[in-house]
């Protein structure tokens, strides 16, 4: 089963009860959905894989390290653009591949309606952008179609996460690592996470 990875940063809780707020106005909601990515970009790229570098300072040669691993960033539409400012400012090299899915309000399942993946795979690792985990429905659907294009490692970062969209994700894909802000308690009738923080396309986009 794969491993969930839970931020107690307090810069990251700072900013997530922001989110929370219905008060926050959609420019400083997106303001923290970017900054609170960044800071979860230091988490979840923990692991990659380096290689080494010579480099001439203004005194000396020295050997350091450079990214080994090309990284892709797949940001589910559209929630998921908001987040990809965040890890672009610690890796501006990184690939951004866009994957569009919307939840059936009748089923509640994912349909896709957009995928701009070139036809092979062409980064090391794939990072799944999308602020809410809620019935788990879009991020397992996004890590197939990644799986089915040949991509041989996957994570998925998101903000807020219900147990049930954790659960789902790591029963169809016990290899995908999980890093979040903040889990909470439970899915509505409505399958939206409460408490939450509402709908985060509506609230970075004003619409709703």
């Amino acid at each position: 089963m794969s491993t969930v990875h839970i931020s107690n940063h307090p810069l990251i809780r700072h900013k997530v009860t922001m989110m929370r707020d219905f008060k926050t106005e959609p420019k400083k909601f997106r303001e923290l959905i970017r900054e609170v990515a960044l800071l979860l970009a230091y988490e979840a790229t923990a692991d990659l894989a380096l290689q080494d570098k010579v480099v001439t300072t203004p005194l000396a040669q020295t050997r350091g390290a450079e990214l080994k691993e090309v990284v892709g960033l797949v940001p589910v539409l559209r929630a998921g653009l908001g987040m990809v400012e965040g890890f672009w400012e610690m890796m501006p090299a990184a690939e951004v591949w866009h994957i569009g899915l919307y939840r059936d309000h009748k089923t509640l399942e994912p349909i896709q309606y957009y995928n701009r993946l070139p036809v092979a795979p062409t980064v090391d690792v794939c990072i799944i952008l999308d602020p809410m985990l809620a019935t788990g429905g879009s991020a397992t659907a996004t890590a197939q179609i990644l799986k089915d294009w040949g991509a041989k490692k996957i994570k998925y970062v998101g903000i807020i996460a219900a147990p049930e969209g954790i659960k789902r994700l790591q029963t169809a894909h016990p290899d995908v690592e999980i890093y979040l802000a903040a889990i909470d308690d439970h899915l509505n009738e409505n399958a939206y996470i409460v408490p939450g923080l509402g709908d985060a396309g509506d609230r970075q986009f004003g619409t709703g």
